[in-house]
């Protein structure tokens, strides 16, 4: 096991080419994704449903956002290239210490605002005024998300199973639009991921991204991430990813 380590935020890098250049051919494993800006009309599939960042017109579909087009079960939505997280109640999530005062603490999710950690909610016995002793500031901590109101002020809790304070292996930041795509179908890449690296990883909802093993491991966990945030939208990341986790190059 190795001390914590905070990675940066892996970047996404995207293709942009002409819409004529693409076709969205439903959710095939072989087509690239196309690209839509807001106010493009998507008029080649006025057959589907709008869901999210499409909105339906008389000259046809439009896209609300900047994002790929996707086919999920006859309905079409544009899954955007940068997303912020919003949280929601049960959400699992790694937070920083921001702050303490003498019966909270103030974690850094991710969110529009810190999430408040009441010490009644720790995982010990807090005594009033002790709360710097137990967690200080920088350090890290996976909590679940216990309430959150409509203005996405959120408390957080960490009495439960697994929840605890990091003090050992890796984080590393991701955009939350690539979590899907970083556990796979039915937890399948994530798996992959593990078995080849021989790591523990925990992807919590607020795009952070656990990792704990030998120091090899982590690496090879670390850049098969990275191979799906910046390049999970190309049809060849199948192939690319069993590249990185054999250890060649991708």
């Amino acid at each position: 096991m190795l001390p914590l380590g905070q990675g940066g935020c892996l970047m996404k890098g995207w293709r942009v080419g002409a819409a004529e250049e693409t076709e969205m051919k439903g959710n095939e494993k072989d087509a690239e994704p196309r690209l839509v800006v807001p106010g493009e009309v998507i008029q080649d599939h006025a057959n589907l449903n709008p869901g999210c960042g499409i909105i339906k017109s008389a000259d046809g579909h439009i896209a609300t956002r900047l994002g790929t087009l996707n086919n999920n079960e006859g309905t079409l939505h544009v899954q955007p290239i940068n997303a912020t997280y919003m949280p929601r109640s049960g959400d699992l999530v790694i937070g920083y210490i921001e702050a303490v005062q003498s019966n909270l603490w103030f974690l850094d999710v991710a969110g529009p605002f810190n999430a408040l950690l009441p010490m009644s909610l720790a995982p010990w016995k807090v005594e009033f005024g002790d709360a710097r002793n137990h967690m200080n500031v920088g350090e890290a901590v996976l909590a679940r998300a216990q309430e959150v109101d409509e203005s996405h002020s959120v408390v957080c809790t960490m009495k439960g199973v697994g929840l605890r304070k990091i003090s050992e292996g890796h984080i590393v930041s991701i955009p939350v639009q690539q979590i899907p795509n970083i556990r796979g179908e039915n937890g399948a890449t994530i798996q992959s991921i593990k078995e080849a690296s021989d790591c523990r990883i925990i992807v919590a909802e607020n795009g952070r991204v656990w990792i704990d093993g030998d120091s090899a491991g982590i690496r090879t966990a670390t850049k098969a991430i990275e191979v799906i945030t910046m390049t999970g939208h190309r049809p060849d990341l199948e192939t690319r990813l069993a590249a990185c986790l054999a250890g060649g190059e991708v």
